[in-house]
């Protein structure tokens, strides 16, 4: 049995501890470590797989040394050469003070020079000092007059994950978040089924240590090199059996792994790190982040079976900053209490005073350090809301009741259908009664964790001029009454857009920033939709049979998806076996969202590649060639990033741009949903057009025909036109 220590931030002993022991190892805590005995296969296995530990160091003398030069003899009497070659870069890491050696430079000085020296009078020559980049890493201990001199097998610290892109102003190492998430039971709640959200994420730290965790994926996962890597005896064949384990249990956990994962910060420039971070560390598919303010924090819709709430706010270092701090924590307190009632509740500060005004009592308290910094990890309990009784409703106006049967009339007759075809988001109601000038669609979705839920998503059109306001709020209060009782959706479970007067007309009023989303499937597909913060959910429903046919022709083909938004298509794509698929859009957010999307079902990797950029201009530069192209822009678009986009007065210049990139016998699908839109076909020369508009519409969408119009180009005859079959229904 060989000897280690394994060192990590105070206050982390215990669970080191604990960590070692279910490892495999014999160990008993010290201050600020742990030590620990067992095989080299033991001290690799907490290289790869501790997420509490700072370094594993493996000691390889230990003697008196009051002096420099009692120092000096006794790192001379080890063999270096077993240890490291000539050729080889080193470097020494000293620590504490004995009575003749005061200050770490002379203890890594004479140490070095005992080393150096022992291989030039050996070989006539000398390994080099890299403090930077060295081959081999020296820890050396002075207490008590006594010297402990140790190999540093893990390198760099292990808390350096290897995902770690950006960070906020003040982030956690992942080590100290991993004991957070540990105090706080986070194991528990995830297998009982519950989620994690961080309503102040900053760079996603806490976030991406929950999944991992999670996901059994070792947090050594990413890292190449281990200072091991550079020591002599070290055994490659053993690490590389550890190493494929640990791969093996990574895809096997993030295979099963839940988007149970919520973090929310109102910074868009940290969100953006945290994502980066999230994709890096290979989780982003799994991590819903939003921006939103903290006075905004509601629970997730998907996390129906609890969880655990855990934060890192701002501690402030001055007394003023304190003070102005206490109205956030206080607010962080009121939020718990009105939306995380059931919940577990983990904060993280170094001033009492802060954790005081959480206002909540705390079932545990954990002294823990952030570096020099002492904190106090609260742990809260959070009491489940007693039930109040309902009361009882009104009674429905005949004209509610007029439209309730409408809707109650057509979900009868549409569901049979899309049960029939697996559709599982459908549109139920569309204006059908003038006076109740409504979109309504229906998700059948999945939360992050339970059984599949009924959603709404209700869309006002513009009223009437002749209309009264009032009696236009009047019969929208009406409508949503009517569809809830019509279609068993509780209030709570509806989402609405609704339209107010406004200068130069009507507008939609100000969208939520919940960041919540829900997964609905289709074609045997998992999507992500958000009903709540853009004017479209991320699925466009009419274009369901236009996504069958882009998985039918798909396989074996390359494939460019231009305003790709949330990537559903690219989906249906990767799904029909295509052999990669590329999609540009000009925002990082439904670039994000496309890439969860593709994560969600399995297909990621450099095979699907997202490309941030201008449509119009990336179909004009790039030089690829594709064999299946599809085009859905928008109706008009003025980005500050990009050039001003009219699809009437553009859609020429597009396709022309698009038609070069099209290999001999592609295909370009293109469609857009102005109603007034006319494709140029004279100009669209060396270009075979055939309209496929009426055939592209689905079942649920025959009362509105014109919610989209679709094309068919191939290269050849402009203007050719053939017979058009219908388009696949999106059964599965």
């Amino acid at each position: 049995m060989q000897r280690f220590f394994a060192t990590c931030p105070k206050g982390l002993e215990y669970l080191l501890r604990d960590e070692l022991v279910a490892l495999g190892a014999q160990a008993r805590e010290a201050l600020a470590g742990v030590h620990f005995e067992g095989t080299l296969e033991t001290a690799y296995r907490a290289c790869l797989w501790s997420r509490l530990a700072s370094r594993i160091l493996m000691p390889l003398a230990e003697f008196e040394a009051p002096d420099g030069e009692a120092l000096y003899r006794g790192v001379a009497a080890v063999d270096w050469a077993q240890h490291f070659g000539v050729g080889a870069r080193f470097a020494i890491d000293a620590h504490g003070s004995t009575r003749g050696i005061t200050h770490s430079l002379y203890a890594v000085q004479r140490s070095k020079d005992a080393i150096v020296d022992q291989f030039r009078q050996r070989d006539g020559t000398r390994p080099e000092v890299d403090t930077e980049h060295p081959d081999l890493r020296l820890d050396l201990v002075l207490r008590r007059e006594r010297a402990i001199l140790s190999l540093d097998l893990s390198g760099a610290p292990l808390h350096q994950r290897g995902w770690r892109q950006g960070t906020g102003k003040a982030p956690l190492k992942e080590n100290l978040a991993a004991a957070i998430l540990l105090r706080a039971r986070w194991p528990e709640v995830h297998a009982a089924g519950g989620a994690l959200v961080d309503p102040l994420c900053g760079s996603a730290t806490l976030l991406i240590e929950g999944a991992w965790m999670a996901a059994d994926v070792a947090p050594g996962w990413l890292r190449e090199r281990f200072g091991f890597h550079g020591w002599r005896g070290h055994d490659a064949a053993l690490w590389q059996s550890l190493r494929d384990e640990a791969q093996a249990r990574a895809k096997a956990g993030l295979e099963k792994l839940a988007a149970h994962f919520f973090g929310f910060d109102d910074n868009p420039t940290v969100l953006a790190e945290a994502r980066r971070n999230a994709q890096q560390a290979g989780v982003a598919g799994f991590l819903h982040l939003g921006r939103q303010s903290l006075e905004h924090l509601k629970r997730p819709h998907e996390a129906t079976g609890g969880g655990l709430l855990v934060c890192n706010p701002p501690y402030g270092q001055r007394l003023g900053d304190q003070a102005a701090l206490v109205p956030l924590y206080r607010t962080l307190g009121e939020r718990l209490t009105q939306e995380f009632a059931g919940w577990r509740a983990a904060v993280i500060t170094s001033e009492s005073a802060l954790g005081k005004a959480i206002g909540l009592r705390a079932q545990k308290k954990y002294a823990l350090f952030n570096g020099a910094l002492e904190c106090e990890l609260y742990c809260f309990d959070l009491a489940p809301r007693e039930a109040v009784a309902p009361r009882a409703p009104r009674p429905l106006s005949a004209g509610a009741e007029m439209v309730r049967n409408r809707l109650a009339k057509n979900w009868q007759h549409l569901r049979k259908r899309a049960q029939r075809e697996g559709v599982h988001a459908l549109r139920v109601y569309d204006a059908d009664l003038p006076e109740y000038a409504a979109a309504v669609d229906v998700y059948e979705a999945r939360p992050a964790a339970g059984d599949v839920q009924r959603w709404l998503h209700v869309q006002e059109y513009q009223a009437p001029a002749s209309i009264p306001e009032d009696v236009a709020r009047q019969r929208w209060r009406e409508l949503l009454r009517a569809a809830g009782e019509a279609l068993d959706v509780p209030r709570e479970r509806i989402a609405t857009k609704q339209r107010y007067r406004a200068k130069g007309g009507e507008k939609y009023g100000r969208l939520d920033q919940r960041g919540e989303f829900l997964e609905v499937e289709e074609g045997g597909l998992r999507f992500l939709v958000n009903l709540w913060d853009y004017l479209d959910t991320g699925l466009f429903l009419d274009h369901r049979p236009l996504r069958a046919r882009v998985r039918e022709l798909a396989r074996g083909k390359r494939f460019l998806n231009l305003f790709c938004y949330t990537g559903a298509v690219s989906v249906y794509a990767a799904a029909g076996g295509a052999a990669g698929t590329t999609s540009v859009d000009l925002s990082a957010t439904y670039l994000d969202w496309a890439s969860r999307n593709l994560a969600l079902n399995g297909f990621a990797g450099a095979a699907h590649r997202l490309v941030r950029a201008d449509a119009m201009a990336f179909a004009e530069q790039d030089r690829g060639e594709y064999d299946l192209i599809f085009v859905d822009p928008p109706t008009f678009s003025n980005s500050k990033s990009a050039a001003d986009f009219d699809v009437q007065r553009d859609h020429v210049r597009l396709l022309r741009a698009c038609a070069p990139r099209l290999a001999p016998g592609g295909l370009l699908l293109f469609s857009n949903n102005f109603r007034r839109f006319r494709l140029d076909t004279e100009a669209l020369d060396g270009l075979s057009v055939r309209d496929i508009s009426a055939s592209s519409i689905p079942f649920d969408f025959a009362r509105n025909p014109r919610i989209h119009q679709a094309w068919e180009l191939r290269p050849g005859s402009a203007g050719r036109r053939g017979p058009v079959a219908p388009l696949p229904t999106g059964k599965d």
